[in-house]
Order: structure tokens, then sequence, then C-alpha cells
């Protein structure tokens, strides 16, 4: 008992300081949010599309965190100082590089990708704009990514709490100024969160450089190991297309229902993915101590280290849940004024709360895999819960018409459900492989 006890302390020290870092990015879509959905419902409609497009061009290099952080703890637990730094710097100097060439990807494409998302007449011109904007952000993102993930491989997630909550201050008050003192619109929250993004990277890089001169390790770059990051991540991007395929299929169903399902889709799709940063502490902790574990070859402390992280997953989401699900009637009014959009989001955020306790199931589970190291088996796992989702969403697509004749209640309801579906396959899938030994690999 004293061995868990303190095994949960452990895990609590890194997961609390990362859930309040965690949740400043989807305090930032939160915040757009409440602002831009006050300035009407096709601006809050657009501001899904693009916001759906955004998440997804950053998302797919989440390896810049995820696999920084465990190659980080593994060099860390196998007391590799010097691989520790350059592990860092590598995944750095890549973040940059292909932050640049993403932003200006999107920002080229902004149009073609938010028509494809569904995006049409206002909805489109207002999506096109806040996403040409917030495509120059994306060299920032991709870095405060990279820079986080090797804070929290040597166990630091109090270094970005700090500079999150300070982030998150300044994008609420450029926000509000932008948009409404200088009348912006919609492109003020989309300048407003780009200058905190910018902010926010500079002052991790300038943590990570005290960190480093500390320990009087020289701090060079390394082609080769730049270009082994880069292969090394391809198994998590794949991994994370297939996730975004799932979200941005039920983006396009959601578009398919009509405008007010998509605007209450977009506010309840902010607040589930809230929900899941505030999970995914626990994942948090899962990669960073998995990876130190393996990388000391400690095998039955990783075993013990999942097993409470599992139990305090499942709990944190019933917990979370119960306080979305009751809480809906207060949460809506925050976000638009439109009655029939209230409606329709107070009923997907019942469905998003009866979800939560599998939620924090699978991103415990996915966590620790990624600290594994454990990229191939995840990307092969993914795919198989994306073919496995194929089906509701083509009888939701298919039954649009009919999905939206029952009005924007129930069909932003039935498309959660859809969506709960996807989380419950995504389990079963990944319990099967944390069941195994395979993952299981020690050393550097």
């Amino acid at each position: 008992m004293t061995r868990e006890r303190s095994l949960t302390r452990q895990i609590l020290s890194l997961a609390v300081p990362a859930f309040f870092a965690l949740v400043a990015e989807p305090l930032f879509l939160l915040v757009d949010s409440a602002i831009v959905g006050h300035l009407g419902t096709p601006q809050l409609a657009a501001l899904g599309v693009a916001g759906s497009v955004l998440a997804t061009a950053a998302g797919v290099f989440v390896f810049l965190a995820y696999g920084t952080t465990a190659s980080v703890a593994r060099a860390m637990g196998a007391g590799a100082g010097d691989k520790v730094v350059a592990a860092g710097v590598d995944g750095t100097v890549l973040a940059v590089v292909l932050g640049v060439i993403v932003g200006a990807g999107v920002g080229v494409g902004a149009e073609w990708l938010c028509a494809a998302l569904g995006g049409a007449g206002e909805v489109l011109t207002q999506a096109v704009i806040y996403l040409r904007i917030s495509a120059i952000g994306l060299p920032a993102m991709m870095t405060m990514m990279a820079i986080t993930g090797a804070l929290r491989g040597v166990l630091d997630t109090r270094s970005p709490l700090i500079v999150s909550v300070c982030g998150f201050t300044l994008n609420a008050v450029l926000n509000v100024a932008l948009v409404y003192g200088l009348g912006w619109g919609i492109a003020g929250s989309a300048w407003g969160t780009v200058a905190a993004q910018y902010a926010m990277a500079a002052a991790l890089v300038a943590v990570w450089w005290v960190r480093v001169r500390r320990t009087g390790t020289a701090l060079r770059l390394h082609p080769a190991g730049v270009l082994a990051a880069a292969v090394n991540g391809v198994p998590l991007i794949v991994r994370t297309l297939a996730l975004r395929a799932i979200l941005l299929l039920t983006t396009w169903v959601a578009a398919g229902l009509g405008e007010v399902p998509l605007a209450a889709h977009q506010v309840a799709f902010t607040v589930w993915t809230l929900l899941a940063f505030a999970l995914d502490a626990l994942a948090i902790a899962g990669q960073a101590l998995t990876g130190k574990g393996l990388g000391a070859a400690d095998v039955a402390g990783v075993r013990e280290a999942t097993r409470v992280m599992i139990r305090w997953g499942v709990v944190g989401g019933v917990l979370v849940g119960a306080l979305v699900a009751v809480g809906g009637p207060l949460i809506a009014p925050l976000f638009s004024a439109d009655p029939a959009v209230r409606a329709a989001l107070v009923a997907a955020l019942i469905v998003v709360g009866v979800g939560q306790p599998i939620a924090g199931y699978v991103f415990v589970l996915d966590g620790v895999l990624i600290g594994a190291g454990d990229g191939r088996w995840l990307a092969i796992g993914m795919m198989v819960v994306l073919v496995g989702y194929l089906p509701i969403v083509a009888v939701m697509r298919l039954n649009s018409g009919w999905l939206t004749a029952q009005g924007p209640v129930a069909s932003t309801a039935a498309l959660w459900v859809g969506f709960t579906a996807f989380m419950a396959i995504r389990a079963v899938i990944l319990r099967w492989r944390e069941r195994g030994d395979a993952w299981l690999v020690t050393g550097l």
C-alpha cells in the first residue's frame, strides 16, 4: 500500500500541473467560441470549420510532444544526460521546420480546406479569414509542442503550466480588445490567439535554454538526430492522421445536418476537447513514467503505474462527465444567444458527459503505449478503429435528411452517440494491446 501511495503522489505531482497546462489549449478555443459566438451563428459555425482544419494541421504532428517526451524520459531513465538534451534540441528544430511548411500550406489552401468540410456562403467567408490568419501561428504551436514534450520528459510539468496560464490570460485580453475594442470581428480573434502563441513559444524556449545551460551540456544541432526524430514520428503521424480523419468525418456529418447542429457541434466538440486535455493529464504522466521506467528496465513498476493510472482515468471521467452532463443548461448560454443552438448544445453535452469514463480509460492507455514507444502498433490500431467507425459515419450521413427532420436537438444528440461509439471501439483495441507484453521493451 505504501508503494501505491508513493506512486500515486508521483503520478499526481506530474498530472495536476499537466492538467492545468493542457486545458489552456482548449481554453483558447473556448475563449474564441464565447467571443465569436456572440458575433453571430455564421461566425460560430465558421469557427467550427476553421478550428477543425487548424486542429488537424497541428494535431497531425503531435508526435513532436509525445515522441519527444518518450525519448527524453527513456534517456533520463537510462542515465544518458547528453541524449536528453539532444532529443529536446532535435525535436524543436524539426518543429520549426514543419511549422513553417504546414503553415504556408494551410494559408494557401484555406478556402479549399474549409469548403471541403462543408463551409458555404457566409460561413465559408468567415472560416477562410480565421484560418488564413491562424496559419501564421502554426510554427509557434509546433515549437510549443516540442519544448513542452522535452520538459515533460524530465518530469517538469510545472514550467509549461506557468507559461500556459500567462498565455491564456494574454489570449483572453487580446481577443476582447481586438474583436470588440477595435471591431476586427473574427479576424481579431485569430490575431489575438496567434500573438499569444508566439509569446508562449518564446517563453518555453527560454525555459529549456536555462535548463540546458545549468547542466553544462553543449547545445548543438544533430542533423542525423533531427532526421531520426522525423522517421520515428511517422507511425505516430499515421496514428494521428487516422484519428483526425475520424474527427473531420464527424464534422462533415455535422455540416450535413445544417447550420444550427454544426454550431452546436463546434461548442460541444470544444468542451469535449477541454475534457480530453484534462483527462490527458494522466496520459502525460503515463508517457513520462513509462518511458523512464522502461529506460531503467523496471517492467514491474511500469505495470503497477499503468494499473493505478487507469483507475484514476475512469474515476476522473465519471466526475468530469457528471459535471458536464448536469451543467449543460448553464454552459450553453455562454456560447450562443440562439435558443435553437442552446437546446442542441445541451443535448450534445449530456451525451458528452456519459462518454467520459470511456474517454478517461482510452487516454490513459494511449499515453502509456506512446511512452513505451509503441508507435507502430498504435498506428495499426487506430487504422482499425477508423475502419470500424466508417459504417457509423456512413449511416449518419446517408440519413442526414431524416435526422434533420427530427430537429436540431435530436440530430445533434445522435451525432454524439455515434462519436461515443468510436471511443468505445478504441477502448477495446487499446485494452487488447495492454494485456500483452510486446510493448514492454526496455533500454534505450
